[in-house]
C-alpha cells in the first residue's frame, strides 16, 4: 500500500489541486491529511488562491481515498463542505509496522507517549523535518502552502516500510526506513 502524507494546506485551492496532482502521479491508494484544511489561522498570512469552498471540491473528489486528522485551525463547520469526515488522530497498520497520525499541537516529538508506535506523523509547524526519537520516526511534512524556517511546500510518502519526504513538484528531500 502506497499512502501520501500532507498537512496544513490552509486554505489554498493552488496548492490543494497540486496536491492531489501529486497523490495521482505517485499512484497512492490513500491520502493522510494532517490537519489545518481550510482556514489559514489567525497568524498566518492568506495562501495562495485562498478558496476553502476551492479545496473542498478537490478534495471531495478523492473522499473515499482520504483520511483527514482535525487540525487546531479546523473547526465543526468545515464538515459542511466537506463530504468526508475529520478525526481526532490516527493509527494505521501498514506492513507490520503502527504510524500514528495527528496534528502535532498536541502529540509531538516533544510531547510524545509510548502508544504512537514505529512512526508519529504530524503537521502544525510547518516546518519539514524526519529524525528517530526514542527508537520511533518522528516525520513532519511540513505545511503545504505556508512552509516555514526554509521548508518547501512537500508531502511524505509511505512505500515499502519507507518513509520518503518529497517537495510539491515530486523531487525527493530524504528517506529513511521504518
Amino acid at each position: 500500500m502506497k499512502i501520501l502524507i500532507a498537512s496544513d494546506i490552509h486554505g489554498s485551492q493552488y496548492y490543494a489541486k497540486k496536491l492531489v496532482d501529486r497523490f495521482n502521479a505517485e499512484k497512492a491508494d490513500k491520502m493522510v491529511l494532517l490537519g489545518d484544511v481550510y482556514n489559514h489561522g489567525p497568524r498566518n498570512p492568506f495562501p495562495k488562491d485562498y478558496n476553502p469552498m476551492g479545496v473542498a471540491a478537490i478534495l471531495n473528489s478523492i473522499k473515499d481515498k482520504l483520511i483527514v486528522v482535525k487540525g487546531n485551525c479546523d473547526s465543526e463547520v468545515d464538515q459542511m463542505i466537506s463530504e468526508f469526515t475529520f478525526v481526532e488522530s490516527a493509527q494505521l497498520y501498514v506492513d507490520g509496522k503502527v504510524i500514528t497520525c495527528t496534528h502535532g499541537h498536541k502529540l509531538n516529538k516533544d510531547n510524545m507517549d509510548t502508544s504512537v508506535g514505529d512512526v508519529l506523523a504530524y503537521g502544525h509547524f510547518h516546518t519539514n523535518f524526519m529524525e528517530r526519537v526514542n527508537g520511533v520516526l518522528v516525520v513532519n511534512p511540513g505545511s503545504v502552502s505556508l512552509p516555514k524556517e526554509n521548508s518547501v511546500s512537500g508531502y511524505l510518502l509511505l512505500f515499502n516500510n519507507n518513509m520518503i519526504q518529497y517537495n510539491i513538484e515530486g523531487e525527493l528531500i530524504q528517506q529513511e526506513t521504518i
